[in-house]
């Protein structure tokens, strides 16, 4: 029997193994906390981790806690030939969902719950992809070996801290993105800015986004001084251009805003509705008193004008052939009576240089008198036509019926800063998976698919 069909018939049945497998990691709420000893991202990461070893240990593999930033889960005693990326650690749940977004759910082929795609049911896919080579006994000259990480949400000081004192393996791979392939990933620039001012008695307060990497769904603000019918009348002249709805509450002689969009990865800005962006429009027609918070509000709306998706009004607007137009997303908002500070998310077309954005960008805001800190990060590129490519592409091929092709992506996936390294699955294009939204889902089916993928993919790159 050929080894594909081995892998097929291995994988029937194993959907409630997989959703058994998956449930504990998925109620480990696994958010960014506060450091503790031998706990560096907070007590829901650790947990999280906790319960990813012992997944790897009862199917089998030896498993080990690299001090808490990541866990490992090896395949053989051999010398490391592909080291597959995966990470436990999760977006905030947010508002939204139908189902208790740190319970799984099934209904189906679906399954929901806060990392059912991104990143915990393509993690426990491909430890089940490794026990398939195991059971299988297809003979390995190389080593595979599972990291689960504990950061990519928020830096991946997981993956340094790591690889600072571990060696690279020659192939990387993660289930971090969509089949095929991801061979290129934009560079990215995320930079901090503020302002401080003198404190006022009476002020504009603004409240908005949850994490620099989503295009936020929501936004406040209060103590907005405004007629009743001036406001109105502005509100519906934004929620027609905008799409945003907004309600009001009366406090005493001001207003207390709130601003309703849609939430969407800060990689695909045009698949949300920013709710920040929208409030500055509103509150750029409103009569405001003269002050830092108008200035501030004035300039943020003319440096981030609402459906401004490519950065054209910040002057870092760029596009070419392979990773195509840069993307931008103004994603936090926090004003109060003493400044303001605020952070945007780039991801840029490999036309993009510090020189021309970080540079262009930190010249602006300083003629704003702004604060502005942030890292330029190169884009990631791997050479599609080389062996390893095209093995991938084979697998996938094999497997899903599908024709196989490498693309870019404007999001970093957790191979980002890995030499060498490719986002392959475990998504399929034409799926909607909710990604960092509320009601996060996967299908079971595709995560099995992933599983057969991975079991070849490692028995043709570690024979």
């Amino acid at each position: 029997m050929s080894l594909e069909n081995q892998i097929r018939n291995w994988m029937q049945g194993k959907e409630e193994e997989l959703v058994t497998a998956l449930a504990p990691l998925i109620a480990a709420e696994s958010t960014l906390g506060e450091a503790k000893p031998g706990m560096p991202f907070g007590e829901g990461l650790a947990k999280a981790l906790e319960e990813a070893l012992a997944l790897a240990k009862a199917w089998g593999f030896r498993a080990e806690n690299i001090d808490g930033y990541v866990g490992t889960a090896d395949l053989s005693n051999c010398p490391d030939g592909l080291h597959v990326l995966a990470h436990l650690d999760v977006v905030g749940a947010g508002t939204g969902w139908d189902t208790p977004p740190y319970r799984l759910i099934r209904q189906g082929d679906l399954i929901f719950g806060r990392g059912v795609d991104d990143d915990k049911g393509p993690l426990v896919a491909v430890l089940l992809a490794m026990r398939c080579i195991r059971e299988l006994g297809v003979p390995l000259s190389k080593n595979v070996k599972l990291i689960m990480g504990t950061d990519e949400e928020t830096g991946s000081r997981d993956l340094a801290y790591y690889y600072a004192s571990h060696p690279y393996a020659p192939y990387a791979l993660s289930p971090d993105s969509v089949f095929p392939v991801t061979n290129v990933e934009k560079a990215c620039y995320a930079p901090k800015f503020s302002k401080k001012w003198v404190a006022t008695a009476n002020s504009i307060s603004i409240n908005g986004g949850i994490r620099k990497n989503v295009a936020p769904s929501n936004c406040s603000a209060e103590g907005i001084p405004c007629d009743r019918e001036t406001l109105t009348k502005a509100i519906q002249t934004v929620r027609e251009k905008t799409g945003v709805s907004f309600e009001c509450i009366q406090m005493d002689d001001s207003w207390k805003i709130s601003a309703m969009g849609k939430a969407a990865h800060a990689s695909t800005p045009n698949e949300g509705n920013n709710a920040i962006t929208a409030m500055l429009e509103l509150l750029s027609m409103l009569p405001l008193p003269e002050g830092s918070e108008k200035e501030t509000i004035v300039s943020l709306h003319q440096l981030f004008p609402h459906g401004d998706h490519h950065g054209q009004a910040l002057g870092i607007a760029m596009e070419d052939d392979v990773a195509g137009k840069t993307t931008v997303t103004l994603s936090l908002l926090h004003m109060d009576n003493q400044g303001f500070e605020a952070q945007f998310d780039a991801r840029l077309s490999l036309a993009a240089t510090e020189e021309n954005t970080a540079q262009a960008v930190y010249t602006q805001f300083s003629t704003l008198g702004w604060d502005c800190h942030g890292t330029f990060h190169p884009a990631h590129v791997v050479d599609g036509d080389s062996d390893f490519i095209r093995t991938l592409i084979s697998c996938y091929e094999t497997f899903s019926g599908n024709v196989g092709y490498c693309e870019s992506m404007g999001g970093s996936t957790y191979v980002h800063n890995v030499p060498g390294g490719v986002a392959f699955g475990a998504g399929e294009h034409g799926f909607d998976s909710h990604l960092h939204g509320p009601n996060e889902r996967a299908r079971i089916s595709q995560l099995l698919k992933t599983s057969e993928i991975y079991a070849a993919a490692i028995a043709a790159l570690c024979r």
